[in-house]
């Protein structure tokens, strides 16, 4: 695995990702899936690989050289941020963010004016402030996972 000085590229999702995307949400440092809790959720390698080919789960990758190292995906039918996954060793590199702009972006494209998504209420956990900080605000309300649900407006 390269380190510190890698450099990252961002390119659209493909279904052959799947595989990676799916050992990459166990690895992540805060709020992992494994392959057994994925699948309990209704996350399988064929419905993930079915949603990038019918274009129902638009997402974006970033690689370092071959490996996927972050990803972010979205609702096509709701505007929904449904996943946004990095590596711990590439947090705090403008990644994150990064893919996150270009899901928005192309939700943002298909004529979403608010995208929403399930993040936790727990100011302790990273992902609190990092929407935030970005300029998603809360809709006083949460999810079926007991996230708060965030909103943003593309402009």
């Amino acid at each position: 695995m390269q380190g510190r000085g890698a450099t990252i590229s961002y390119r659209k999702a493909v279904p052959e990702d799947t595989p990676a995307c799916i050992i990459l949400r166990g690895r992540t440092r805060e709020n992992a899936f494994s392959v057994e809790r994925l699948a309990a959720a209704g996350v399988t390698l064929e419905s993930w690989q079915g949603g990038i080919s019918s274009g129902t789960l638009p997402g974006h990758v970033g690689t370092v050289g071959e490996e996927i190292v972050g990803y972010c995906f979205g609702d096509r039918a709701t505007g929904e941020i449904v996943v946004l996954a990095l590596l711990p060793e590439y947090e705090g590199k403008g990644i994150g963010k990064a893919l996150l702009g270009l899901v928005v972006e192309e939700l943002r494209e298909l004529g979403f004016t608010r995208l929403f998504l399930g993040c936790s209420p727990d100011p302790r956990v990273r992902s609190y402030g990092f929407y935030r900080h970005l300029g998603w605000r809360s809709t006083g309300t949460v999810d079926a996972a007991n996230d708060e649900v965030l909103e943003y407006v593309p402009t």
